[in-house]
């Protein structure tokens, strides 16, 4: 039978980080391309034991249907851990458990947006966050970035254009795929220019516990007084990505929205998750957690970037994160990106192309991502190997 789709779902674009995951079943690639966290980061036996416990003492909760907003005690332990260092989800600011923070950006592009509908992005981005709003028929106005965050001048024009912006999407601690962080002073200007124009702000912070050098800086949340940022925290960096576990904070009202339309798509985040992390938080020493993982993810982007200077001086470019899971590379402006991924894939090493994280990823941009949590040194060494033979073979 042939079926006959809608026109959203016409103008979906496949991920071409998941394509080339697709092929990982080869032994024999080394992956740059992924966003994985690093294996030996999972606290397996914590989450084992935490498991055994609830499944023997509660097993029917455990089990059960359960609330669609989230398990009371995890959101009340949510709370607590976003404000570990800043008061950032305010008292009149309630939480829903979702599952993982892609839940959180489609139900933020349902919520607010119609068919038509503009989204402002930081320009480059994640795809995945693209591919939602564009699920529910918004389009994108691109705003660039800058390596201490968006262009304010750029973001100003964005939200006083017409139409105006529904809301407008970021990450500012250690952005995917750039791994740029926001400035203190850019976070409050992002803030300051919402409010001005009536936009509301969806933080996306995957990634801010895995801070490798530099000074903390406050979530944009943190200066919001009238509940324009929605605020949305993962556990799948700083846990496992398997629980599928994040939480989303804003105003009330909007959380209320969000509960009826997580009804309609999945009625609540897994159970056995929620419970299992509501003891990790509660129960174990998260501070030293997170320095366990931030010293595995220092060592590992330290190594690719030695490599990457030792190898390709001169060749390529680059802005050292602060943090996150990821390295932003500029090739020659004469070496075609999209050919360089080709050769690189047929040397067993798999890139993504920068321009994959455009709002126009037809147009092809001078960089490629580089993700040096999931592969070994060993593997980081000869990976950056095969970019130095690509790029002198392109460049003779």
């Amino acid at each position: 039978m042939e079926f006959s789709y809608s026109d959203k779902v016409l103008g979906m674009r496949p991920s071409i980080i998941r394509e080339l995951l697709k092929q990982m079943s080869d032994p024999a690639l080394i992956s740059f391309a992924g966003g994985n966290p690093a294996a030996d980061s999972f606290p397996v036996a914590d989450i084992r034991a935490f498991s055994d416990t609830l499944l023997e003492s509660d097993p029917v909760g455990m089990l059960q249907y359960s609330v669609t907003e989230g398990y009371g005690p995890l959101r009340e332990a949510c709370r607590a851990f976003a404000n570990r260092q800043w008061p950032v989800v305010k008292e009149s600011d309630e939480l829903i458990i979702t599952s993982g923070s892609q839940q959180v950006i489609e139900f933020m592009a349902k919520l607010l947006c119609n068919e038509g509908d503009v989204v402002a992005v930081e320009e480059p981005a994640f795809l995945g966050a693209y591919n939602s709003m564009r699920s529910f028929g918004a389009e994108l106005r691109g705003v660039p970035l800058e390596p201490d965050g968006v262009n304010l001048e750029a973001l100003e024009a964005a939200f006083a254009a017409q139409p105006k912006p529904k809301f407008f999407y970021c990450i500012p601690n250690f952005q995917n795929p750039t791994g740029y962080t926001t400035s203190k002073e850019k976070r409050k200007a992002i803030y300051e220019l919402a409010v001005k124009y009536g936009v509301p702000v969806l933080e996306d912070d995957p990634y801010g516990a895995l801070r490798i050098s530099g000074e903390d800086v406050p979530p944009i949340k943190h200066f919001d007084e009238c509940g324009a940022v929605v605020y949305a925290g993962s556990f799948s960096k700083i846990l496992c990505p398997g629980m599928r576990l994040a939480y989303c904070a804003g105003q009330g009202d909007f959380i209320t929205k969000m509960v009826t339309a997580k009804q309609g798509s999945d009625v609540h985040t897994n159970v056995w998750a929620q419970r299992v992390c509501e003891r990790m938080l509660t129960q174990t020493d998260m501070n030293a957690h997170i320095a366990r993982l931030q010293a595995i993810y220092r060592e590992k982007a330290n190594y690719m970037m030695e490599k990457l200077d030792e190898k390709l001086s001169g060749a390529v470019s680059y802005v050292r994160p602060e943090g996150g899971m990821f390295i932003w590379a500029k090739l020659p402006d004469e070496v075609p990106v999209g050919e360089f991924a080709r050769r690189c894939l047929e040397k067993k090493l798999a890139v993504v192309p920068g321009s994959a994280f455009y709002t126009d990823s037809a147009v092809e941009q001078p960089f490629v991502r580089l993700n040096f949590s999931t592969p070994t040194k060993e593997q980081i060494d000869r990976g950056v190997a095969v970019m130095a033979e690509v790029l002198a073979e392109m460049t003779k």
